[in-house]
């Protein structure tokens, strides 16, 4: 049974520290100016594609609403901050602001994308919305989950992609970037698409199917291979999988076969963890099969990556049992996503809304103004478009790309549509119930299935059309102007 309350279990402290001090000072002075009840919106996108791929995985949305829902500043909390100390040595905030903090809860509305969903560039998968000391204070935390455990679930999902539907089992625990980090990467993971993991905290936490062997100290620990096959094989006679290469892979799988029937077991797999992956597994799964183990499989462990997976696939590796570890885990190619969150509407003293961007002369930092909603469009065959789009003002029916100057697209009579931010919390409560971190992995797949094939290619994939409202984005246009002009 999968933990709940996830950091309340793993952290028994408050974690309302988990904050850049600038969120700190940003809502001492909101609060020294009588705006700590003003009302904004903040959305979480990020801008470039993960991994040099066309999409990332949504996922850490139930961690960040846990976060949401047990906020608050504990005495301890409150004894630090008023510890803080200016370049004068004063105090850094004052009294009435500790006292302030000591009653706050974040009453803030919360629409996300479900976890497992397929996002893009510029598309925010997280709108917070509510006084604005509460929906600024989450910048840190926010991205701090959702942009580790998207870059996770996008990078599982393209090992999952090249191993063509074999098992992968995620392996990185030992390398993980601390406690922490092995633990939301492996429920990332396991909604990215992997089958199982070797850590046992997180099959504890998360109900994740946990899944190990043995390592080369167990063989070394006695004077034959072969001794040590019939020990493991004696203790775990219905979880046997004997790693082979130790010493000698050919003779190493020749001992396995040899233990296994003398005991009469079911040798689930053999390991490889070194040497030519490829030519191996040949001449392995040749001695399996001659020896009647044809349900044997062979697992590959060694720095695995989706290219090497693919590349072992296409050359007709016989493997079909895979432990990727180290570049899931860390994402070592790309390790971290961009993911910022940026104001995007605040209410004036009129409690009118007034919208906000901030412009910059790199295109691509131009933030959208708004309340944004993506609807996604799809026809018989599957998904066709991404529209961003103001609540207030409404879909259109032109949608603009985000980049690409010129290239847009009209929505069709005959495509349906869903909206992707649904309703997660309202003041602070929850509306919204998650499903099973299992459903999560089962909707990556069946999303993923639902957009052209082309987009999951590793070299030069096919993007998926993704884009701007029309009347937002004149909206948009005229505000730059103003901006420009006034500043």
């Amino acid at each position: 049974m999968a933990a709940k309350n996830l950091l309340k279990q793993v952290y028994k402290d408050s974690l309302s520290l988990l904050t850049d001090l600038y969120e700190l000072t940003m809502a001492y002075a909101y609060w020294k100016n009588g705006l700590q009840d003003r009302e904004a919106v903040f959305q979480l996108f990020f801008r470039k594609y993960p991994f040099g791929g066309a999409y990332a995985i949504c996922a850490g949305m139930e961690v960040a609403l846990e976060y949401i829902e047990n906020f608050r500043f504990e005495e301890d909390d409150l004894a630090y901050v008023a510890s803080l100390k200016n370049p004068k040595g004063e105090p850094l905030f004052e009294e009435g602001f500790l006292d302030y903090l000591r009653d706050f809860r974040l009453e803030v509305d919360v629409d996300g994308m479900e976890e497992g969903t397929p996002v893009f560039p510029y598309e925010p998968f997280i709108r917070v919305q509510g006084p604005i000391i509460g929906a600024q204070i989450l910048e840190s935390a926010l991205l701090n989950i959702l942009n580790f455990q998207t870059l996770i679930a996008t990078k599982a999902s393209r090992v999952c992609y090249a191993a063509r539907g074999d098992h992968i089992v995620e392996f990185g625990l030992r390398r993980a970037q601390g406690i922490d980090g092995a633990i939301a990467a492996s429920r990332a993971s396991f909604v990215g698409g992997c089958h199982s993991s070797s850590n046992v905290l997180a099959g504890k936490l998360f109900g994740i199917p946990v899944m190990g062997t043995h390592a080369h100290s167990f063989i070394m620990t006695f004077e034959e291979e072969e001794k040590a096959f019939h020990s493991f094989a004696s203790s775990l006679p219905e979880n046997c999988i004997f790693l082979i290469d130790t010493y000698d892979t050919l003779k190493g799988v020749e001992r396995g076969i040899k233990v296994a029937k003398e005991a009469g077991l079911k040798l689930i797999a053999v390991r490889l963890d070194s040497g030519d992956l490829n030519l191996l597994s040949n001449e392995v799964r040749k001695k399996l099969d001659e020896a009647g183990l044809q349900d044997t499989k062979i697992m590959a462990t060694n720095e695995l990556t989706e290219y090497i997976i693919s590349d072992l696939k296409a050359q007709g590796g016989k493997i079909s049992l895979w432990g990727v570890g180290t570049n899931l885990v860390t994402a070592k190619d790309q390790p971290a996503l961009d993911g910022v969150y940026k104001l995007s509407a605040v209410q004036g003293a009129d409690k009118q809304w007034k919208y906000r961007l901030k412009i910059s002369e790199q295109v691509s930092k131009t933030t959208n103004p708004g309340i944004s909603q993506i609807r996604r469009y799809f026809d018989e065959k599957g998904y066709v478009a991404d529209m961003l789009y103001d609540v207030k003002m409404g879909p259109g029916t032109t949608i603009l790309h985000h980049t690409e100057s010129g290239a847009k697209k009209q929505v069709q009579d005959d495509w349906q549509y869903k909206d992707l931010l649904v309703p997660m919390l309202r003041r602070g409560k929850r509306t919204y119930t998650f499903p099973s971190l299992e459903q999560m992995r089962e909707n990556t797949y069946a999303e993923l299935e639902k957009f052209p094939e082309a987009m999951r290619r590793f070299v030069n994939p096919q993007p998926f059309f993704t884009g701007i409202e029309k009347s937002l984005f004149d909206l948009k246009l005229q505000m730059i102007e103003e901006i420009r002009c006034k500043h």
